[in-house]
């Protein structure tokens, strides 16, 4: 590594000592990735990984405490009043709870659903305390760890949500942890608008009560019509009709049909230029027998951390010390909310890795150290850090 030159204090020998421990203790990191991630934990229901976070952080030394949203939240207080820096790691997965979630490994990798997104994050936020511990460092701010619920799906953000609302009054910075795509910073937050899209109709019979509105052929006209929207490249802003359902039988006029439409930009005002081209589209499709509503089912805001943000410049900075050129980057994470609301925030990766939200998902456990590695200097460089004793 490079000597620090930008006044974290990276060059001390205690910080040091931490990175090589965090480099010694990569094996253990994904052994706990792989304990985590054979705990079911669709959005909805991560009740078991969350106690399984209590344990993990109780046997560190943490008093760990729930809340509305099903976060598990442990503060490892710092040796100065300020800011505190809030490590969210998400625990739902994308899989439903009877997937099989057995982790394989082979070939310096582990396979398995959801070990990348998000288990090594959770394994790599509990751990992150107990390096620091045998390192002899404490922080000058407070640090909050969070294992939060629902990042994925129709989840919607409620648990970083429900973190921040909680801690607002004395947070100045939010590092959310994935545990893919070491070298990669978000920074800029892709907002979305879920909704959800209903027509009803008299319904009958195919052949009886031909005429009739059918709620599915109104809905296949909403679909057209969202299809020929033209939407922005710059800022890019994007839908899509991800599911949709309706009807009774082959010979009934459908009396009910509905989709779930996905509406995305970087940009606010694109976002809400777009959602209401989709209101117009909804409101004109209703007449007669027919009616139409749509409903919000999930909003996550956008939102943007200026390039020459102190926490921006730190975490470059901290891949660089290790080695790695960071690519910025634009996604919808949980640096989405903290970001709408003006807190500096950024989300990154741990390891390298691929396949994610499929069956054969995987890590590489050889980047794990250095992902650690660059956790520990981000942490020093925006909560302080400071040696036992001083």
């Amino acid at each position: 590594m490079a000597r620090d030159r930008n006044g974290y204090g990276w060059e001390r020998p205690a910080v040091r000592a931490a990175l090589t421990a965090a480099e010694g203790n990569a094996r253990d990191v994904a052994a706990l990735a792989r304990q985590i991630c054979e705990i079911p934990a669709p959005t909805f229901q991560e009740e078991r990984r969350a106690a399984f976070v209590v344990e993990q952080f109780e046997a560190g030394g943490l008093d760990a405490v729930g809340d509305a949203a099903g976060n598990v939240t442990a503060r490892r207080a710092g040796q100065e009043r300020g800011d505190a820096v809030l490590l969210a790691a998400h625990t739902d997965t994308v899989f439903p709870i009877d997937t099989d979630v057995r982790v394989r490994e082979s070939a310096g990798k582990l396979h398995g659903p959801g070990i990348g997104d998000n288990s090594l994050a959770v394994a790599a936020l509990v751990t992150l305390p107990r390096l620091l511990d045998r390192a002899g460092l404490r922080t000058k701010r407070d640090l909050i760890l969070c294992a939060n619920t629902g990042e994925e799906g129709l989840g919607d953000l409620r648990g970083i949500k429900q973190a921040v609302a909680d801690h607002r009054d004395d947070l100045g910075a939010v590092i959310a942890l994935e545990g893919l795509n070491l070298g990669r910073v978000t920074h800029q937050a892709v907002g979305s608008r879920r909704l959800r899209i209903t027509v009803e109709g008299p319904g009958g019979h195919s052949w009886g009560a031909f005429g009739n509105g059918s709620a599915i052929h109104v809905l296949g006209a909403i679909i057209g019509a969202i299809a020929n929207l033209t939407v922005p490249r710059d800022p890019k802003t994007t839908y899509n009709v991800g599911m949709i359902e309706g009807g009774v039988s082959v010979n009934t006029i459908a009396p009910r049909a509905s989709l779930i439409l996905d509406l995305r930009s970087i940009d606010p005002a694109a976002l809400e230029t777009l959602v209401g081209q989709v209101d117009a589209i909804v409101r004109d499709a209703a007449g007669g027998e027919i009616t139409t509503k749509s409903e919000v089912i999930g909003d996550r805001p956008a939102g943007r951390l200026a390039n020459d943000a102190p926490l921006l410049r730190a975490t470059i900075a901290a891949l660089r010390e290790i080695g790695l050129e960071p690519t910025l980057d634009a996604s919808s994470t949980d640096a989405n909310v903290p970001l709408a609301l003006g807190i500096p925030a950024v989300c990154i990766g741990l390891t390298r890795g691929g396949h994610a939200h499929r069956l054969d998902e995987y890590i590489e456990t050889a980047p794990i150290g250095r992902g650690m590695q660059q956790l520990i200097l981000l942490v020093a460089a925006t909560a302080g850090l400071v040696e036992r004793g001083q």
